[in-house]
């Protein structure tokens, strides 16, 4: 059967498109609000784009770090994207704004230290040998980029030895930056996969293969 998918709809993001390269991918998609419904799906999409503060604000109010959190701890798969990858961490900083994130992951998303700012268009990406979201996609493909911040250091370690530790992939403009994290049931793309061609498809596709086989 289809993993049911659903895209959380809290104000932000490219729902519509990310709807279509889903269903492309293999999933039945719900775009909906509705916090019941984004515990009880198979996978849940947590989009976003424009301003951290605009989007962290938008998703605690339909319950959003509540939901993830939730999901998480019953090894419920999650997929960020973009701003829904941002908002995944501690912290953002705006013009001089510190605005609070879900805190999933340590750390914080800054301005990228680049002479040219937003970074717009597509790149290549350097991801970890074992990643399963880049599973067949060739080292020189390219994925489409567009922000003007991002998490520049990765600071999660694995809690003990035994523990695997997340696979993060990461791009370059200006300075590294992580592209993309894989971290047990949460996973997240700075990029966006449903405007990225055939790569991002394929990325979309290994997702829901991943929900799939929980």
């Amino acid at each position: 059967m289809s993993a049911n998918v659903v895209i959380l709809d809290y104000g932000s993001g490219n729902l519509r498109s990310a709807q279509r390269a889903l269903e492309r991918a293999g999933a039945e998609v719900t775009v909906t609000a509705d916090p019941h419904a984004a515990l009880d799906a198979d996978g849940l999409v947590v989009p976003g784009v424009g301003a951290f503060e605009a989007c962290s604000i938008g998703l605690r109010e339909v319950g959003g770090p509540r939901v993830i959190g939730k999901r998480l701890a019953g090894g419920g798969p999650v997929l960020g994207i973009c701003v829904g990858m941002q908002v995944l961490f501690e912290q953002g900083i705006e013009h001089g704004v510190t605005s609070e994130g879900c805190g999933e992951w340590p750390g914080t998303v800054e301005r990228l230290r680049a002479d040219i700012v937003p970074h717009m268009g597509w790149n290549t990406v350097d991801a970890p040998e074992g990643s399963r979201l880049f599973a067949g996609i060739a080292p020189d493909e390219r994925f489409y980029f567009v922000h003007s911040y991002a998490a520049l250091r990765w600071e999660l370690e694995p809690a003990s030895p035994r523990m695997a530790p997340p696979l993060v992939t990461w791009a370059t403009h200006g300075a590294p930056f992580v592209a993309a994290v894989e971290n047990g049931p949460l996973c997240a793309t700075q990029f966006h996969p449903e405007k990225s061609g055939d790569a991002g498809a394929r990325v979309l596709a290994n997702w829901v293969a991943m929900v799939e086989a929980r």
